[in-house]
């Protein structure tokens, strides 16, 4: 079985002292993504081990629909607050479901 949507797995570690301000950061661009065209699912983890490892799990209907996302303004607010955030470069990755 295929499954034509995109998948997104999107990990973040935030330096150890701006755990809380990245946390708050991604919190709030849940609800707003959600109810976005083409998003079917946007869930934020954080790791139970190294409390500052999140890991976004997405999945869109189309390459068109994540890109509209990427580029919608609550993303792009969000995307600017990162940087002073971060410890490394977000890993960004998207998949198709294969089985």
């Amino acid at each position: 079985m295929t499954n034509h949507t995109i998948r997104v797995v999107a990990r973040m570690i935030a330096l150890p002292n701006k755990v809380e301000e990245l946390k708050a950061v991604l919190l709030e661009l849940i609800e707003p993504t959600r109810q976005e065209p083409g998003a079917i699912k946007y869930e934020l983890l954080q790791n139970q081990q190294d409390p500052t490892d999140f890991t976004f799990l997405e999945e869109w209907t189309s390459d068109e629909a994540l890109n509209t996302h990427l580029n919608s303004p609550h993303f792009q607010a969000g995307a600017a607050k990162l940087e002073a955030l971060l410890a490394a470069t977000p890993d960004i990755r998207r998949y198709h479901l294969l089985a």
